[in-house]
């Protein structure tokens, strides 16, 4: 008899697991994407370099792990680890952070998802579809590093959507832990005693978003605190951020553009600019996509201004593997040094011309 108890347990613990895993699922996926550029006047003798770049290509590589479990009652856990990859070196990204892209945990239902950890804004999320060039190589990350990087350390996020309109909010309490170097570390890493302000950062999205248009405007707000790069040095300091992007479909094709509005206060002084992009995506043939873009940054009260001019064409072999080729201009005023490749050089008040030619592979 006790065997037969013991049996029973046994199966029915068997059963009560295997109806817990039936319920999970677990994902791996990632993107490969790399190739090589020449770009000119990276440097003040105007010299010209060929090189494979490290950041992006026409995507930033990485490899992810995402799963789900259902709760019951419409209500999920969910989580994300993502980890940015420099094909060119096989060395991490985002500030050699070990999940550098994302490591969120959170629970998501018919209220939307709210999630908790180092995640993507709101000023991500709200280009996502009006920036037609993406995270490139050439484009608007270029002007502005912190667009394609606009993540957050220690934050809580929420994200709803709600008959096509969409609202959202991230709170950090450190907005970035690592002064590793490079677009994605800032060493800012927060929670101080006794200052509730150091590396404290607020985001927000409101939109109203179909597949045939939509629109939306964001709101970032970053401080400083001792030792935090970009001039940012004390929690007085702060980098504020407001969009307003918008697209439409015509046709195949897509227009879509904003414009960025940004107030720095940091120690060197007051700056403020806009920044203004419009593109056009369309599919030159089933397997043939062409996007081009305009943008230029306007500096408030100076000179020093920046205009972007960018195409790409991609073909695609498959759902999953493509090849890509783009050209570019960046033109520096006055003193301006704006780079035309995520990450590069540029000498001051030099012009930049480049090529760029790759292969993307996504699984």
């Amino acid at each position: 008899m006790k065997n037969t108890i013991r049996g029973a347990v046994a199966l029915l613990c068997g059963m009560g697991a295997s109806a817990a895993m039936a319920q999970s699922n677990v994902t791996v996926y990632g993107l490969l994407d790399t190739g090589i550029e020449r770009v000119t006047n990276v440097n003040a003798a105007g010299d010209s370099v060929t090189r494979m770049p490290s950041l992006t290509g026409s995507f930033p590589s990485r490899i992810g792990f995402r799963g789900t479990e259902d709760l019951g009652g419409g209500l999920s856990a969910i989580f994300t680890l993502e980890a940015g990859l420099a094909v060119d070196t096989g060395s991490m990204g985002q500030g050699n952070r070990l999940f550098g892209r994302q490591a969120t945990v959170g629970l998501k239902g018919d209220f939307g998802t709210v999630s908790f950890g180092r995640q993507i804004n709101m000023t991500y999320i709200a280009t996502l579809k009006s920036d037609v060039m993406g995270p490139n190589l050439f484009a608007i990350g270029s002007i502005d590093p912190y667009l394609p990087n606009a993540r957050s350390d220690n934050s809580i996020g929420y994200l709803g959507s709600f008959n096509n309109f969409v609202i959202g909010a991230t709170y950090s309490t450190g907005r970035d832990g690592s002064s590793a170097g490079g677009p994605a570390a800032t060493g800012c890493a927060g929670e101080v005693p006794g200052n509730a302000k150091a590396c404290r950062q607020a985001t927000g999205l409101f939109g109203y978003e179909t597949q045939a248009f939509g629109v939306n405007a964001s709101y970032d707000i970053l401080y400083g605190n001792t030792g935090a790069a970009n001039g940012l040095t004390s929690s007085n300091n702060s980098d504020k951020r407001v969009t307003a992007n918008a697209y439409v479909k015509v046709g195949e094709g897509k227009l879509a553009g904003g414009v960025i509005d940004r107030t720095t206060r940091a120690v060197t002084g007051l700056t403020e600019s806009d920044l203004y992009f419009f593109g056009v995506s369309y599919p030159v043939t089933p397997f043939t996509t062409l996007d081009a873009q305009w943008a230029k940054k306007d500096v408030k009260n100076s000179g020093d201004d920046a205009t972007l001019l960018v195409a790409r064409l991609t073909y695609y072999f498959s759902k999953r593997t493509a090849v890509y080729g783009g050209v570019g201009r960046m033109k520096n005023s006055g003193l301006s040094a704006v780079a035309l490749d995520a990450g590069g050089t540029a000498g001051a008040g030099k012009s930049q011309n480049g090529v760029m030619a790759g292969i993307r592979h996504t699984f």
